[in-house]
């Protein structure tokens, strides 16, 4: 191999390298922006329902019938259940986000990737076929 290819290789690896650490840089910025919004809705979240129990305890310290204290648990219950599945359901939408985020910063290198090596490949075969090829050529011509 000629040293103007090597060099053109060594620079590709270089562009290569600084493309792979600005990317992991992309996406670990997704990554502390995605990350603070999972902990502010997680805060909210257990905030409310902390709220929400303990003004349930409340209304359950003035009843004075057993029919008045299973009506306020089962509504307890209820909204709990219910307000624990939206959570759920938005807890997988902010975590899906995050990681579409943080891999979009590497779809381009992929691609990149795939194209050199796609590149490299037909390289090596065309290489492969001329030393192929000459050394057909020689045993003609030796024969």
């Amino acid at each position: 191999m000629n040293q103007q290819y090597m060099g053109q290789q060594a620079e590709a690896a270089q562009k290569l390298g600084k493309d792979g650490m600005d990317a992991m840089l992309r996406s670990f910025g997704s990554l502390s922006k995605a990350s603070q919004a999972i902990a502010v809705e997680a805060t909210d979240f257990a905030k409310q329902s902390f709220e929400l129990g303990t003004a349930t305890m409340e209304k359950l310290a003035g009843v004075r019938s057993l029919d008045k204290a299973l009506e306020i648990q089962t509504e307890y219950m209820k909204t709990s259940y219910e307000r624990l599945v939206a959570q759920s359901t938005k807890m997988t939408e902010l975590y899906q986000n995050l990681a579409k985020e943080m891999a979009k910063p590497f779809e381009g290198m992929v691609a990149k990737a795939q194209d050199q090596a796609s590149k490299a490949q037909d390289r090596a075969f065309a290489v492969a076929k001329d030393g192929f090829n000459k050394i057909e050529d020689e045993a003609k011509q030796a024969a």
